[in-house]
């Protein structure tokens, strides 16, 4: 069945990309439906617009005719997805605040769809306090906000404000209409309008500056599953250790390396809705990391090394003031798997522990078995694709996000 996409152009320089925005998505068979602002036809015309959707483009809220035709209310439900490009900072901070003053805000409150804000403007008005503040916002209401680029302003200046290119922006639009809200999940399945915090990856705990303490943790499992929660429409903050992995579309990264800096990322990323804690973190660390390599004295005996305990990143949320509604551990184990699971589902106060046998190749593998331990009982999984993995862990925490009390 034809995707429909109902696209909001409001008024800024970049509104004359709505047109390749436009082509591209009819070339992927998406219909489009458009709407102009009263300052968006100041670049770009109902015309033009309208030969390339093949349709009438909309724009005066009181048209008597477009009235009696489609409704505005219709009009913002007829769509698979509502998009907002390029979104000013003007009617991202109308979106926020729940003004209705004209068409194009006026659907936006209206519509019961997703809504992705592809934001353009100055670069001091995308850092300023009032649009952060505004996006935090609009995130918080479920609306999906794609980054913009980095780049050189139309004004002359430099910075991150430039309205992402036409294919960047097609190729989102075709990844959330892609997503099991629209397919395979019902609407309580979905993570729209959730913040899903994912850790991935070991830990470098230094020795000196050129050795560490680490684990062969690959991060394959923990970015599968950062990628699947994107797919199922959640804001996703990825807080990865030291691997070498594309990030996955639409997830937000952060790149950190020892156990300490991962717990001050976790933390500095809450709320979130849920937590899955699936980096394999240094249980320990050196009391003091020498500045200088260490070099053998010719002794036979190896350097002194005394080491100590490293936070308990997932200990930490269980007892967190802003704690996650659903708190996900893994256990690495190689013995005594699901017993040592059980132990730390009541010792950390996790809601769910996820336990694998890493005693083969699990990891740097590509597939994983595992046992899902609650307070319920044990769950067991067969041996299958860590991207499939990934999925049914989702659409797990999507139906038990949606069956908890807001």
């Amino acid at each position: 069945m034809t995707k429909r996409v109902l696209l909001i152009v409001s008024g800024g320089i970049a509104a004359y990309k709505s047109l390749e925005l436009v082509r591209l998505l009819r070339k992927r068979k998406i219909a489009v439906r458009a709407v102009l602002t009263d300052s968006a036809e100041k670049f770009v015309t109902p015309l033009s617009l309208g030969v390339l959707t093949e349709d009438h483009v909309y724009g005066d809220m009181f048209d008597l005719k477009e009235e009696r035709e489609i409704g505005h209310i219709q009009l913002s439900r007829q769509a698979d997805l509502v998009v907002v490009a390029p979104a000013t900072a003007n009617i991202l901070a109308k979106m926020a605040g729940g003004i209705a003053d004209n068409l194009a805000t006026t659907l936006l409150l209206a519509t019961d769809k997703p809504v992705l804000a592809v934001p353009a403007m100055n670069v001091r008005m995308w850092h300023h306090v009032a649009t952060q503040r505004n996006l935090a916002q609009l995130r918080a209401d479920g609306v999906h906000v794609m980054e913009p680029d980095d780049g050189e302003m139309a004004c002359g200046e430099f910075g991150k404000g430039r309205l992402p290119e036409p294919e960047a922006i097609a190729a989102e639009i075709e990844r959330l209409l892609a997503l099991p809200v629209f397919d395979k999940l019902e609407p309580n399945g979905s993570l729209l309008g959730k913040h899903i915090l994912i850790t991935a990856g070991p830990t470098h705990e230094p020795i000196d500056p050129v050795r560490y303490i680490a684990n062969r943790s690959s991060g394959k499992q923990g970015f599968a599953i950062a990628a699947a929660a994107a797919r199922a429409g959640a804001r996703v903050t990825l807080v990865a250790g030291p691997v070498h992995l594309p990030t996955p579309a639409g997830v937000d990264r952060i790149d950190v390396e020892t156990a300490r800096e991962m717990l001050a990322a976790v933390e500095a990323a809450l709320p979130a809705d849920a937590a899955i804690m699936v980096a394999a973190v240094a249980d320990w660390r050196t009391a003091d990391a020498a500045d200088q390599k260490l070099k053998k004295d010719g002794s036979g005996k190896p350097a002194p090394l005394a080491l100590v305990e490293n936070p308990d990143i997932l200990a930490t949320l269980g007892r967190h003031v802003q704690r996650p509604a659903l708190l996900i551990g893994f256990a690495a184990e190689t013995q005594k798997i699901a017993e040592h699971a059980q132990a730390k589902l009541a010792k950390k106060g996790a809601d769910w522990i996820i336990a694998n046998d890493v005693s083969g190749d699990v990891m740097g593998g590509d597939a994983n078995a595992v046992q899902i331990v609650t307070a319920a009982g044990i769950e067991s999984w067969p041996v299958m694709p860590k991207g499939q993995v990934a999925d049914k862990l989702i659409e797990k925490v999507a139906h038990a996000l949606s069956a908890r009390p807001d």
